[in-house]
């Protein structure tokens, strides 16, 4: 078992713990809201994702966040995830981000969706 992200407390007054599944989600969205130097021993950890959150949102936006995301995650997070694909689309106001991926431990395929306003 994992450790729950954000951090809090179970029933039991333990720290509360979680799956590997939903560990290496959350890692997923840490490494997406993570500005790169945000981490003082990762210094390369990070998207880089909160930087467009005030640009104009586009098809090109789109494709930078598409491009950003999937290098940061191979370079992050290869020894727990085979990434096999991120979309990227906007729609109004809204910019949704689609990861999908194969857990390297257990081989199951995993798709996680995050989105969020942009300017």
């Amino acid at each position: 078992m994992n450790i729950d992200f954000p951090w809090h407390f179970d029933g039991r007054g333990r720290t509360a713990a979680t799956d590997d599944d939903n560990h290496i989600r959350a890692m997923i969205e840490l490494l997406l809201f993570t500005a790169p130097g945000e981490r003082v021993n990762r210094p390369d950890f990070g998207s880089g994702l909160l930087q467009m959150v005030f640009a104009p949102n586009s098809p090109e936006l789109a494709a930078a966040v598409q491009f950003t995301l999937q290098a940061a995650l191979n370079r992050s997070m290869a020894d727990l995830i085979d990434v096999r694909g991120v979309q990227a689309s906007s729609d109004d106001a809204t910019l949704s981000v689609e990861v999908s991926y194969v857990v390297k431990a257990t081989g199951q395929a995993q798709t996680a969706t995050f989105s969020g306003g942009a300017g």
